[in-house]
């Protein structure tokens, strides 16, 4: 068999092996973004939107003066808070992410790798 390029049995275990390790890191992951609550705010503070590491939506807070201003500003602040609570959360999971899967080669020999 080994004349067909597949790679010994000690390869394959030891690549389901991390694969499975992988999924168990991958779900405690999963749950540890579903936990956390990262902050983004307006640029001038008056409106906060939290999100979960997931990108789940989880609360706003607009100040009142905010609200006093009228609606366009509400919008405009609640929207700006909202992008940096998205790309604050997106880049968390995107950093979590690359640690679960840094060093990670599971290239065997004849599989394509």
């Amino acid at each position: 068999m080994a004349g067909f390029g597949l790679p010994n049995f000690g390869q394959l275990t030891e690549a389901f092996r991390k694969a499975q390790q992988i999924q168990q890191d991958a779900q405690k992951l999963q749950d540890e973004l579903d936990a956390m609550e990262l902050e983004g705010s307006s640029s001038d503070g008056r409106a906060s939107v939290w999100v979960s590491g997931n990108q789940q939506p989880l609360r706003v807070r607009v100040a009142p003066e905010l609200v006093a201003d009228g609606a366009e500003a509400t919008e405009a602040a609640v929207l700006e808070a909202l992008k940096a609570a998205y790309e604050r959360s997106t880049a968390t999971m995107k950093e979590r992410m690359e640690e679960l899967t840094g060093g990670l080669n599971l290239n065997l020999p004849g599989m394509g790798g």
